[in-house]
This record gives C-alpha cells, sequence and structure tokens, in this order.
C-alpha cells in the first residue's frame, strides 16, 4: 500500500548509532519538537504533554548523569563497562528530549470530571506516547536517527534539580537523536491474523 503518511512512519526506526554530525540548527530542530508535541492530540485537549529539549553539553550531562547512577547497579566490572558504552553511545548524539507529563493538569481534569477520575493518568500515557511518536517521526524526516529510552525514575531526582523542572511535572521517556552513523535493524512483524480482526 502506498500512502505518503504510511511511507514514513514505515521508515522510522530506532537508530541507535547516532552522532552529532548534524546540519540542522538547534534552534531548527527546537522549533521542529515544539510543532510536533503541540499538534499531537490529547485528552480533552489537556495539553499535558511538557518536554525540556537537551542539546550538546546538557545533552551530554544528562547521559552521565544515567551512567553514574547505574553503576551502583551493575554487577561486576564487566557489566558497569557495557552499561557506560550504552550511555557514551547515546551521549554521541547532539541532543534529547525529555518527555514528562504534568500532573497537575491530570489531577485538576479529575476534580473537573470526577467520572473520568480514574481514566485520565491512563489517557495522560496516551498522550505522551503519540507526542513521542510524533517528534520522533519529525525527527526521522529530517534524516535524524532516534531510539526512544526509559532511564526514569532513577535519574528524575537529579533532572528535577539540574535543570528546574516544576515538581508536577513526572518524567516518561527520553527520546535522544542525532545523525545516522548505523543502520536499523532488520524488522520482523507478526501475522497479521494475530493481531487483527475486520468484521464487515
Amino acid at each position: 500500500m502506498s500512502n505518503q503518511f504510511l511511507d514514513l512512519i514505515k521508515k522510522r526506526r530506532t537508530i541507535y548509532a547516532v552522532g552529532k554530525n548534524v546540519e540542522q540548527s538547534p534552534e531548527y530542530l527546537t522549533d521542529l519538537i515544539k510543532h510536533a508535541i503541540k499538534q499531537s492530540p490529547s485528552s480533552f485537549n489537556s495539553q499535558s504533554s511538557r518536554a525540556v529539549i537537551l542539546f550538546n553539553a546538557e545533552h551530554e550531562k544528562f547521559w552521565n548523569f544515567v551512567k553514574e547512577k547505574l553503576k551502583s547497579y551493575a554487577k561486576d566490572e564487566e557489566s558497569a563497562a557495557k552499561t557506560s558504552a550504552k550511555m557514551d553511545s547515546f551521549a554521541a548524539g547532539v541532543g534529547t528530549v525529555l518527555f514528562f507529563e504534568d500532573m497537575d493538569v491530570i489531577k485538576g481534569l479529575q476534580e473537573q470530571f470526577p467520572s473520568y477520575a480514574e481514566n485520565f493518568p491512563i489517557w495522560a500515557e496516551h498522550s505522551t506516547a503519540i507526542a513521542q511518536f510524533a517528534t520522533w517521526t519529525a525527527l526521522h524526516t529530517e534524516g535524524l536517527g532516534a531510539s526512544l529510552q526509559h532511564y526514569n525514575p532513577i535519574v528524575d531526582e537529579q533532572v528535577h534539580a539540574e535543570w528546574e523542572i516544576p515538581a508536577s511535572w513526572k518524567l516518561r521517556a527520553q527520546l535522544v537523536f542525532g545523525s545516522v552513523e548505523g543502520e536499523a535493524k532488520d524488522k520482523a512483524y507478526i501475522d497479521d491474523a494475530t493481531r487483527f480482526k475486520v468484521f464487515k
């Protein structure tokens, strides 16, 4: 099937080998990321998604935080070395988007619409997922590679302190991006009959 949007999301892949050979300026990429998140839908148009965009040294600082934190979890020197190398590969990129959800917005909706209260945290996860996917795809259209990581909550406290993040913002994911320095692995798909049911 040929469809412009589907072609774009099909080509968007997880790229672990990223670098700093990026032509676009931080200003341009910031604008791109902002637009991708702003145009992402959210339940009740809550617009609860938040983002902190880190470039260059600030981006590297984040991955150093993660690396240092993970050292305390390492079982031995070999596993510590592997973990450090992985964090260094993320730091080799040019930037990271830290995705948050503003829990004050969610609590406000719970109070305003109590009959849906238990659903708002779930819908917030939907909202951030869509924002993450939109941002990832937008960066792909610029020829950049990215991978989505989840090192929260182990670095939440440091992140909030270092970049003066409001207490109500809950870290949900980290999208590291940069120039494509290695191809994506082949992707296998399970049979459609396992995933879909169609009734006409």
